[in-house]
C-alpha cells in the first residue's frame, strides 16, 4: 500500500501531538505515525505533570524562552479546553545557610528569564505557607502548577483531528529516504505502508536519534548520541501535610528529590537519578533509603515506612553525566540542509510545559510564517 501525504509527524507524545496540531491548523495535510498502541505511551506518560515557571534554565536558552512562553499558553489552553490543572505554586527551600547563596542565584536567574513573580521568603514566611517544612529561607514561585497530562494530550489530539490530522498507531517508522520532492517512508506493523511526504518531523522522544539515523540523506553529524537518564519516584502512603510543591535548593545535576502533588492531592517524591544503557522502568524498592534521607532535610516529620515505589521515567538526554546539560535542539533545514525535515532532540523537562511553544517553532522552521494560535 502506498500513500502520498503533505506532512508526517513521528511520535505521539505530548510534543508530537502539539506539533501535529500546529501543522494541521496551519493548513497542512498531516499523518502522525506512532509505534505504540496510542498517544503518550512513552516518556509523556512518565513525568511529574508539573507546569514549570522557567527558573532553572540558562538565560537565552530555548528551554528558558519556550518554558516561560509555553507556561502561559498552556494555562490558557487548559482553561479553554477544560483540561484539569491547578496553579498550586512551588517553594524552593534552603535547609541551611550555605544553600541561601544558591537560592539567591536562582532568584536572579529566574528574573533574567522573565519569571517576574518570584518572591524571597524567610523561614517564618515559608513556615506560614507550609508548617511542616524545615528551612532557613525559600523562593516562592506562584506560577508553577500541575496538569492532567493525559487529558492535555487528548485535547491536543482532538484539535489536530478537528483540523484534519489522522493517526496511525502500531506503525513504527522502519526506513526513510530523502527524494527530490521530499521523503519516501516505509512503516512496519501489521499493515506495512509506503508513504511519500513533503515534510517529515521527528518527535520520537527517546528514539529521536535512532529515527533520524534511519533517514537516508540526513548528515550524521547532525544526529546526537542518545543518553538515557532514569529517575525513580516514590509515593506517600497517606495525606501529606502540604498544599504546594516543594523542591530543595539544587546542589548538583538535577533538581533533587522534590515533592509534587497530583490533582487528587496525592504526594509523590522524586526523582533520584541513575544513568542507564537500556530502557528499564521497574523501581528498585531499595532506593527508598536515599529518598528518606533527602526528604527529611526539608520534611523531618516524614514517617518511617511511608514510601512505596510508584513509577520511573527516562529522560531523552543528549549529553552524558560529566557534561553540561544540553539545551533543546530543534534541528531544521537551516541546520542540516535537508528541506522539509525537522528533528527534535533532547526534549526533556520542561518539554510538557513548552509543548505549544515548541510546536510553533517547528512550523517556523518549515515556513516563514508562524502559526496563528491566538484563538485557542
Amino acid at each position: 500500500m502506498s500513500v502520498d501525504i503533505e506532512c508526517v509527524v513521528v511520535g505521539a507524545g505530548v510534543v508530537g501531538l502539539a506539533v501535529a496540531r500546529a501543522l494541521a491548523r496551519s493548513g497542512r495535510e498531516v499523518i502522525m505515525v506512532e509505534a505504540g498502541e496510542g498517544i503518550g505511551v512513552g516518556i509523556s506518560s512518565r513525568n511529574s505533570e508539573v507546569i514549570h515557571a522557567g527558573i532553572y534554565y540558562p538565560s537565552g536558552s530555548l528551554k528558558a524562552q519556550l518554558c516561560v512562553e509555553g507556561k502561559q499558553r498552556l494555562y490558557a489552553f487548559c482553561a479553554e479546553r477544560g483540561v484539569g490543572y491547578q496553579r498550586l505554586g512551588k517553594l524552593i527551600v534552603a535547609t541551611d545557610d550555605r544553600q541561601c547563596t544558591a537560592l539567591q542565584a536562582l532568584l536572579e536567574q529566574g528574573r533574567r528569564n522573565g519569571v517576574d513573580d518570584l518572591q524571597w521568603l524567610d523561614a517564618v514566611q515559608a513556615h506560614a505557607l507550609e508548617p511542616a517544612l524545615s528551612c532557613v529561607a525559600a523562593l516562592w514561585s506562584p506560577s508553577t502548577g500541575i496538569v492532567d497530562s493525559h487529558a492535555l494530550m487528548l485535547a491536543l489530539q482532538a484539535d489536530a483531528e478537528a483540523s484534519g490530522a489522522t493517526f496511525a498507531f502500531h506503525t513504527p517508522l522502519v526506513t526513510a529516504r530523502c527524494t527530490e520532492h521530499g521523503f519516501q517512508l516505509h512503516t512496519g506493523g501489521a499493515q506495512p505502508v509506503s508513504l511519500s511526504c513533503r515534510e517529515l518531523i521527528n518527535c520520537a522522544g527517546l528514539s529521536a536519534p535512532e529515527v533520524a539515523s534511519r533517514i537516508e540523506g540526513m548528515p550524521s553529524q547532525h544526529v546526537p548520541t542518545a543518553r538515557l537518564c532514569k529517575g525513580s519516584y516514590f509515593s506517600f502512603s497517606g495525606q501529606a501535610p502540604f498544599r504546594h510543591l516543594v523542591y530543595p535548593a539544587p546542589e548538583s545535576a538535577g533538581l533533587g528529590v522534590h515533592m509534587t502533588l497530583d490533582l487528587g492531592g496525592q504526594a509523590r517524591f522524586g526523582p533520584d537519578v541513575e544513568w542507564v544503557d537500556h530502557i528499564d522502568y521497574p523501581v528498585d524498592p531499595r532506593r527508598a533509603a536515599g529518598f528518606y534521607e533527602a526528604i527529611r532535610r526539608y520534611w523531618p516529620g516524614l514517617p518511617d515506612n511511608s514510601l512505596q515505589p510508584a513509577y520511573s521515567g527516562i529522560r531523552p538526554k543528549i549529553t552524558g553525566p560529566t557534561e553540561p546539560p544540553a539545551d533543546f535542539i530543534i534541528s531544521g533545514p537551516a541546520e542540516h540542509d535537508v528541506p522539509g525535515q525537522v528533528n527534535l532532540f533532547g526534549i526533556e523537562s520542561p518539554g510538557l510545559t513548552s509543548c505549544l511553544a515548541l510546536a510553533d517553532r517547528v512550523v517556523e522552521c518549515l515556513s516563514p510564517k508562524s502559526v496563528d494560535d491566538t484563538i485557542l
